[in-house]
This record gives C-alpha cells, sequence and structure tokens, in this order.
C-alpha cells in the first residue's frame, strides 16, 4: 500500500469515525430531550402526504406539553382543531362541528408521537436506531415496541440538541411530517392548558 492510500485510508476512518459519533449524538439528543426537558411550548407545520403520493395537505398551530402525559395541540390553518390529553384521557375538538370525542388515555396514546413527547417510558415504549443525517437534521428511528400501534415508523429530527420535527408514517402508508419553531424548554405552564371544557352546544362521543 502506498503512503498515498495509506492517509486516504486513514481520512476516510477518520470520516466514518465522526459520522458514527454524530448518528450516536441523535439517539443521545433524544434521550437527553426526554430526561431534562419536562415541558414545552412550539409552533408548528404539519404536512400530511397520501400514500401514492397524490395528495398533500398542509396545516399550522401551536403545542405545548408537561410530562407525564399531558399535551395540548390547537390546529389554528386551515381549520380549527383542538387535542388535548390530561393525564386520564385524551380529548378531541372539531370547531367547525361542534363536536368533541374522548377516550381513555391508556387506550389513545400507546406508542404514538405524543407519547414520545409526552410520555414517561421512552425505552420501554420505543426501540432507537440512529440514522444518517438529512436535510440538515440528525434523525432518529423510535420504532414502537406494541406491533398494533398502527404506526409504521416514527422519525425524530434534532438541530444539534434542539428538537426539529416529526416524521411518521401510519399503518396505511400515510406520511406526516411536523416541522416545529420557537421552541421554548421547561416553561412555566398554567394547569388549565390542559383541562378541556366542552364548548356549550358541543356533541360529545366517548368511546
Amino acid at each position: 500500500m502506498t503512503r498515498s492510500s495509506s492517509l486516504k485510508l486513514m481520512a476516510l476512518a477518520g470520516l466514518l469515525g465522526l459520522w458514527g459519533s454524530a448518528r450516536a449524538d441523535a439517539v443521545a439528543s433524544l434521550r437527553d430531550f426526554v430526561q431534562e426537558v419536562k415541558a414545552a411550548r412550539a409552533q408548528f407545520s404539519q404536512t400530511v402526504v397520501s400514500p401514492d403520493g397524490a395528495r398533500k395537505k398542509s396545516s399550522s398551530g401551536h403545542f405545548e406539553f408537561q410530562r407525564p402525559n399531558q399535551f395540548r395541540f390547537a390546529y389554528t390553518k386551515p381549520f380549527e382543531q383542538l387535542i388535548i390529553g390530561d393525564g386520564q384521557k385524551v380529548w378531541i375538538y372539531d370547531a367547525d362541528l361542534n363536536q368533541a370525542s374522548s377516550r381513555r388515555m391508556t387506550q389513545a396514546l400507546g406508542a404514538t408521537p405524543a407519547a414520545l413527547l409526552a410520555g414517561g417510558n421512552l425505552e420501554r415504549d420505543f426501540t432507537l436506531k440512529a440514522l444518517s443525517a438529512e436535510g440538515g437534521l440528525e434523525w432518529v428511528q423510535a420504532l414502537p415496541r406494541q406491533s398494533e400501534s398502527g404506526i409504521q415508523s416514527l422519525k425524530v429530527g434534532f438541530k444539534g440538541r434542539d428538537l426539529a420535527a416529526l416524521e411518521i408514517v401510519d399503518g396505511f402508508g400515510q406520511r406526516s411530517r411536523l416541522d416545529f419553531s420557537g421552541v421554548v424548554t421547561n416553561p412555566s405552564i398554567k394547569p388549565e392548558t390542559f383541562k378541556f371544557v366542552l364548548p356549550a352546544g358541543a356533541d360529545l362521543l366517548e368511546q
């Protein structure tokens, strides 16, 4: 082996070492986020793509969460919808229909993105695997341990140590991506944020 070839192999080994370190750091970022961030709030934009890629829907809003199992996703565009987890139940309210539904937290949460963000036991619910960097983000695959979760795959994207994106493929092949901005970690959040009050005249469907 020539000296030039040896130097190239050393350089390649160094690059692979750095790449492996970055991948490992992405898993560490998720673990640190779950360990250190007990509450957060952010803006989000969501894009949902049909399994055949022909149809795309966009929405946006803001969310808050507080461990364990309290969260609030408030969609504001193009339609108003509210999803609240109060620690006991998950409530979904559609403003246009003036209709709400509720399910017990144990039935609704499972191995879902909400469980990943606001749940109490990351390692119990998910198997973690570092993925290649893409789009300026470091990605972690979080595979649900429960086969009946209804999710094919779930990826979490970090920019450094900051939560930046979630990408979900459901059991039907529909792909959803949430991009986060203005993330504030460990803010003081009022308890009533995670309480759902049924609007006057609204129908309630309990499951």
